[in-house]
């Protein structure tokens, strides 16, 4: 049995990369590519992919929240995140988004396919280095020390998601665009955060 896979990366060296390491076997087939988190989400909807491997650090919808609009239309795709960077913020923001795996650009091809393999049995994968960080930290007990601003805690997932993008500039149509909301939608999330905040003077 082979799985379909969808490749999520914005430079397509990696993605080509990727895709030659999965033709040298026949349990993965690449059903398709996108360079950004919009464009992965719609291809999802399209494509219907078993596995999507998908970098972090994604221009627009960054991994973290591409991850989150994935699991909202197609929740039983199963997500594994690339990253070059290894801090455990990133994992445990993953993690809690709902990707199952979380592996390394710098891992090897077999701790990729061992990932996948892992991750297409419905388990979970972190690269070594990563999971022996987070085990540090955790017997220390201060896994919770870097934690978000106590203010936004009063946001939801969807509205932190939201107010990123407007602090990046965007305007409500383009938020609803790239979150495939309606605009008055997003109009309407942003009158919640403002009264959530306590913000006066900002423009909707």
């Amino acid at each position: 049995m082979s799985f379909d896979v969808l490749l999520v990366d914005d430079h397509k060296i990696m993605r080509d990369g990727i895709r030659a390491i999965l033709a040298k076997g026949d349990e993965f087939n690449v059903v398709g590519e996108a360079e950004n988190g919009t464009d992965a989400v719609q291809a999802v909807k399209r494509l219907r992919p078993d596995l999507v491997l998908l970098d972090l650090g994604l221009p627009g919808l960054n991994g973290v929240e591409t991850t989150a609009e994935i699991l909202r239309h197609h929740p039983e795709c199963k997500i594994i995140i690339l990253s070059m960077f290894d801090d455990e913020n990133s994992v445990v923001s993953a993690i809690r988004s709902g990707a199952r795996a979380f592996i390394l650009k710098k891992a090897s091809d077999g701790d990729l396919l061992d990932a996948l393999r892992m991750v297409a049995r419905g388990g979970a994968y972190l690269s070594p280095q990563v999971s022996d960080r987070l085990l540090t930290r955790i017997q220390k007990g201060d896994l919770e020390s870097r934690q978000a601003p106590a203010a936004l805690d009063v946001l939801s997932p969807r509205e932190i998601q939201v107010l990123r993008m407007v602090a990046e500039g965007k305007t409500s149509k383009e938020i609803a665009v790239m979150l495939d909301l309606r605009e008055q939608t997003v109009r309407s999330y942003r009158k919640t955060m403002m009264k959530k905040l306590r913000v006066n003077n900002w423009r909707v």
